[in-house]
């Protein structure tokens, strides 16, 4: 995998703009953008918009990853 930092939108704490990460198959080819905001985690599959990505909150997020 290829993941990089499209967007820089904060300063010390996460900001509503968030961070925006790029991920890519080790082939090159684009998955999608993984954005962090300070109430959620976006992710974005493909080419979707920000808007129209799955949503989860950070809580939610959490607990998915603990199981």
């Amino acid at each position: 995998m290829k993941v990089s930092i499209k967007t820089f939108d904060v300063e010390m704490n996460v900001k509503n703009n968030g961070i925006e990460f790029e991920v890519y198959d080790n082939a090159g080819n684009h998955l999608g953008d993984c954005i962090l905001t300070k109430t959620t985690v976006i992710w974005c599959k493909g080419r979707i918009r920000r808007r129209n990505g799955i949503q989860v909150s950070w809580e939610e997020f959490i607990k998915r990853m603990e199981q």
